[in-house]
């Protein structure tokens, strides 16, 4: 394999994205169910305005390097994570660090592909008017993932995965979220109105801009860290592989600017539908999953025309968690087509099914028939998420980092970068990226804190 900046036709030929087709679908990919109930979440837990500002900060300085960084490998590499890199290098071992991107996409849609699930449940159950049939919402939550209800959903989830991936580049991935996310920017400024004019509203808004530095510790800047890293969908081999279907002409600097505008806008406006609605009906906003499935659905059930916003927000929610599970499946599906030389159709419909059977446990394991069945006080569903965040995620982070700065001479002109711009990117990838992500995997870990 040559170490040179390849820069040929894109691993399927002629099939690419065009130049807003690949930004709205690495948007698609950077904004999924982390940007709608685990920032808020967070940002409630760990200071408000004040770690709403040390993840911007984050984002700009470690986040969008590294994002460049990914996208760089892809379009020189021309092919999946594990091509891309020997495509680029004589070392053997990188492309076996590109294969750990490739699992980890893998996992990650197992387990992803149920939460997701559970978003098109709710949003049916809202529609419908059932959701709000009973104001137990915990006891609803929790007699549907206790059931084997999520595994069709689940089926659903990887039934629609695999049909747009199915489709190709430009008249699937591209046409999805071309049409779906100006709809979910549509639903999340609908919703921010909403919750805007609820009484006492304003309460939640001064807490997620108003910063309070003395909220913040060691313990919120880390996370702070982390969540702007993994925002972006770093380290998983999605953004790399999208980058393989890019235009020479396009500019990657300017994408990862764009990408980054997207995956932050998106966030600031589901804090200002989170934040403002918990106020109104004094709520608590720290309370992870069960804010969006259990405590919310009471705020819905008690503002007027709770249906229709309630469905709205899980239409929301699905949305954002479908462009996501895109762009994952993209991950392996490009790997199958070149290991075993399958059209994209027999690729994407037999991944998405040994996902779907690889899921059907952890489907079942959130309070449902396996949920007693542990290894370690985890479930098989926090074992995959565990091995896939916690390990497989910084792993790949550190590998993109460490080979565009070192390994590979060619980056910069990849990225089209010249003078101190190259040199700033090139310290950052060297010397900073490296230590934070060392820094989020040992706190990952539960080893650093």
């Amino acid at each position: 394999m040559s170490n040179q900046s390849s820069g040929g036709q894109p691993p399927t030929g002629a099939d690419h994205f065009s130049r807003s087709g690949f930004i709205f679908a690495a948007i698609g990919s950077a904004v999924g169910l982390g940007n709608m109930w685990k920032f808020p979440y967070i940002t409630g837990k760990y200071g408000g305005a004040a770690f709403f500002l040390l993840f911007v900060i984050f984002l700009v300085l470690v986040g969008l390097p590294v994002l460049l960084a990914e996208m760089t490998i892809g379009r020189g590499g021309r092919g999946s994570a594990y091509t891309s890199f020997r495509n680029l290098s004589k070392v053997k071992v990188w492309g076996t660090f590109g294969f750990l991107a490739i699992l980890g996409a893998f996992m990650i849609l197992s387990f992803y592909g149920v939460v997701a699930g559970w978003t098109l449940h709710y949003a049916f159950l809202s529609f419908t008017g059932s959701l709000f049939s009973s104001s137990d919402y915990g006891g609803t939550f929790a007699s549907f993932s206790g059931s084997y209800v999520p595994v069709f959903w689940l089926l659903v989830v990887m039934v629609l995965t695999g049909w747009v991936v199915a489709r190709g580049i430009s008249g699937g991935i591209e046409k999805f979220n071309k049409i779906l996310i100006p709809a979910l920017l549509v639903i999340l400024l609908v919703l921010m109105g909403r919750a805007l004019t609820l009484p006492g509203a304003m309460e939640g808004v001064r807490f997620f801009l108003k910063p309070d530095f003395s909220k913040l510790t060691a313990e919120s800047a880390l996370v702070a860290l982390g969540h702007a890293f993994f925002s972006l969908s770093l380290g998983m081999g999605t953004m790399l592989t999208y980058g393989a279907y890019v235009d020479r002409r396009q500019s990657l600097g300017g994408a990862a600017a764009a990408i980054g505008l997207g995956d932050l806008f998106y966030a600031l406006l589901a804090g200002m539908i989170i934040f403002p609605t918990s106020a109104a009906f004094a709520l608590k906003a720290d309370q992870g999953p069960s804010l969006i499935f259990v405590v919310l659905p009471a705020a819905f059930g008690a503002m007027p025309y709770g249906t229709f916003f309630g469905g709205l927000f899980f239409v929301l929610l699905a949305i954002a968690a479908l462009t996501s599970a895109v762009s994952l499946l993209e991950v392996p599906v490009i790997y199958a087509m070149e290991k075993w030389k399958l059209a994209r159709t027999k690729a994407a419909w037999g991944t998405a099914a040994l996902i779907f059977l690889v899921g059907i446990p952890s489907a079942l394991s959130v309070g449902g028939p396996l949920s007693r069945f542990t290894l370690g006080g985890k479930t098989y569903f926090d074992l995959l998420d565990f091995a896939a965040s916690n390990v497989l995620l910084p792993v790949g982070g550190l590998v993109v980092t460490l080979f565009t700065g070192y390994a590979w001479k060619k980056a910069g002109e990849e990225a089209g970068l010249t003078g101190p711009l190259y040199r700033i990117w090139l310290f950052v990838l060297r010397y900073v990226a490296p230590v934070m992500i060392l820094l989020i995997f040992l706190y990952s870990l539960g080893l650093f804190g």
